[in-house]
């Protein structure tokens, strides 16, 4: 197998655990909101960092839903390509950045409505399984081909 072909091979995730982190996220941000808390918001980044950078499945959340959840939890695993939920962190990041500088700088409108934004997001993927940047994912793929 060529490298070119490896970079095809896409990691598959358990579809349930990104649920179960945008539940926690929905948490995490609507306090963060309704307290204009620095050190929440920019936790929320990191998660989102790790979840960007690395993959879903290696940020904090994800250890959680691995440990105490997944196990508990009965019926099939649910595959999912990772690249469409790693996406959706990379938003959720460029979200976060944007209110963390609001914060900082002032602008607490900025911070207000970036972080509506990303906890919007988080809140349908969490409560009705719509993952919006995944699906702007899929969208920007089939505008590339």
């Amino acid at each position: 197998m060529t490298t070119l072909e490896k970079k095809d091979i896409s990691v598959v995730i358990d579809a349930r655990g990104p649920r179960f982190s945008a539940a926690i996220t929905v948490l995490v941000l609507a306090i963060a909101l309704a307290t204009q808390s620095l050190p929440l918001i920019a936790f929320q980044l990191a998660v989102f960092l790790i979840g960007a950078t690395k993959g879903p499945q290696f940020t904090p959340y994800a250890f959680l839903f691995k440990n105490l959840i997944k196990p508990r939890l009965k019926g099939e695993f649910v595959p999912e390509d990772v690249r469409p939920p790693q996406f959706a962190q990379a938003v959720g990041f460029i979200f976060t950045v944007i209110a963390v500088a609001g914060l900082l700088s002032g602008a607490t409108i900025v911070f207000t409505i970036a972080t509506g934004f990303a906890l919007a997001a988080a809140f349908l993927n969490a409560a009705f399984n719509y993952c919006l940047g995944c699906e702007f994912y899929l969208i920007l793929l089939r505008a590339r081909r």
